[in-house]
């Protein structure tokens, strides 16, 4: 019988990066861009293998110049991920990756340089069965659109979008994905809303230039969790200043959160009220500190009362419940033992040994 809970997603096209699917029913997929210079071959295969680790499926690389795009292959032959070139301007840089063997092109083929060149790269994109992602930014929408709504709109960036998929329909291209991106949440979703029932190619979700750990983290959970949870996106990355790898758990997070995928251990901790009576953020710190050590999917709870924690936290797979100098080890809902406060976070662990090693 099918999960009533689960998140029933728009139906879209399929189409493929390297190995991984996108869209069709794929799982959705989480991707991260490099901030090494991609002439750096050492430095940018060490980010992407950093990147993979945290649960990466693809990689965007900045292809600035033709020495950038000239060094695609030597970075591609050193990893195992399906890397994306991103391109603008110069149609040359779109031709080069592809010769160099890059899985996928993000470009807008309305600013590469005319006709020609569109249908140059598209020849190659074809031939090589590469997809292209367009991407339209809420900051560079050309200046009718801007005329003729009145301003950044939701419906403005689907007709930029629109009107860069019609260039390549024509060239009977169809192995594509968009992405429509601005730092606004509610602007963001309103575009993505009408995209969704505009078009059935893959959607790639994010919140671009969204802000630093503190707050980007924030801003990208609420704008790409709810349109996720309504279904709609194929991919998404989590844009943040700083170092992709934080995009990367971030995504996996936001993913887990919603019931898409497992990533590691899941933290249950209570908020503290007046009847804690354990040092209860202290201990919970630690535990979560512990538990990035893990990567197999185990929950764990941590509670302040022994009340009611191991019954509020019986789905938990182990915990431990605080009381007056002294706490609660308990598996499924059910008591284990009892311990003093100082040996909770050890005894806990003991528990988490013997279910990793059950498995």
């Amino acid at each position: 019988m099918e999960d009533s809970t689960m998140i029933k997603r728009k139906e879209t096209r399929q189409i493929h990066i390297g190995k991984v699917a996108i869209g069709g029913g794929a799982p959705i997929s989480v991707q991260s861009m490099t901030n090494t210079k991609t002439t750096d071959t050492e430095a940018t295969v060490a980010q992407i293998n950093a990147l993979q680790a945290a649960g990466c499926d693809i990689v965007r690389l900045a292809v600035p110049d033709m020495e950038a795009a000239q060094n695609l292959g030597n970075i591609i032959k050193k990893v195992k991920v399906p890397l994306v070139a991103d391109i603008h301007f110069d149609y040359r840089l779109a031709l080069e990756a592809i010769n160099q063997g890059i899985s996928a092109l993000r470009l807008n083929p309305g600013n590469i340089g005319g006709e020609a060149n569109v249908k140059a790269v598209v020849a190659e994109a074809k031939a090589h069965s590469i997809p292209i992602r367009i991407g339209v930014n809420a900051g560079s929408l050309d200046k009718k659109l801007l005329a003729k709504y009145g301003g950044v709109t939701a419906e403005a960036l689907v007709e930029s979008a629109m009107e860069h998929v019609r260039i390549l329909e024509t060239q009977d291209f169809y192995d594509m994905k968009i992405s429509l991106k601005a730092h606004d949440v509610p602007l963001t979703l309103a575009a993505y809303q009408l995209m969704s029932e505009t078009v059935d190619y893959p959607l790639h979700l994010g919140i671009t230039e969204a802000g630093t750990a503190r707050t980007g983290m924030i801003k990208s959970a609420v704008g790409i969790g709810a349109l996720l949870a309504q279904g709609i996106g194929d991919t998404f990355r989590i844009s943040l200043t700083g170092d992709p790898v934080v995009e990367v758990k971030v995504a996996n997070e936001i993913l887990k959160a919603l019931g898409m995928r497992e990533y590691g251990p899941t933290l249950i901790s209570c908020p503290t009220c007046g009847r804690t009576s354990i040092d209860l953020a202290g201990i919970a710190d630690e535990v979560d500190r512990r538990l990035q050590g893990i990567s197999k999917p185990i929950s764990v709870a941590v509670m302040g009362c022994v009340v009611n924690g191991p019954g509020e936290a019986r789905g938990a797979d182990v915990g431990i419940a605080g009381g007056n100098g002294e706490g609660l080890v308990f598996r499924k809902g059910e008591i284990i033992r009892k311990v003093k406060e100082t040996e909770l976070v050890e005894e806990l662990f003991k528990e988490i040994d013997n279910i990793l090693q059950e498995d």
